[in-house]
């Protein structure tokens, strides 16, 4: 569901926007906290980032494999199929 703010910002000429501190607040959000955009038809849709396997979706035991996320689980998975 969302939830309008009411807040209106304009994009300045290096193309940022400023995300309100309450939005960020409600988020938890920090500085420097990464985030995911998305666009959904004429919608820009900024997502707290969470680390999530590359192949499930699971977000426990994950690590990096050149630069790809993957959960233990998985790994394990195509361990056994090589």
């Amino acid at each position: 569901m969302m939830k309008d703010t009411g807040v209106v910002r304009k994009i300045d000429p290096l193309g940022r926007l400023v995300i309100p501190k309450e939005v960020r607040d409600a988020l938890g959000l920090g500085v420097n906290e990464p985030v995911q955009i998305y666009v959904n038809g004429d919608m820009i849709c900024v997502k707290k980032y969470i680390k999530a396997c590359l192949i499930c979706g699971n977000t426990d035991e994950i690590f990096a494999i050149k630069g790809k996320n993957i959960c233990m689980q998985c790994a394990k998975l195509i361990k056994q199929d090589i």
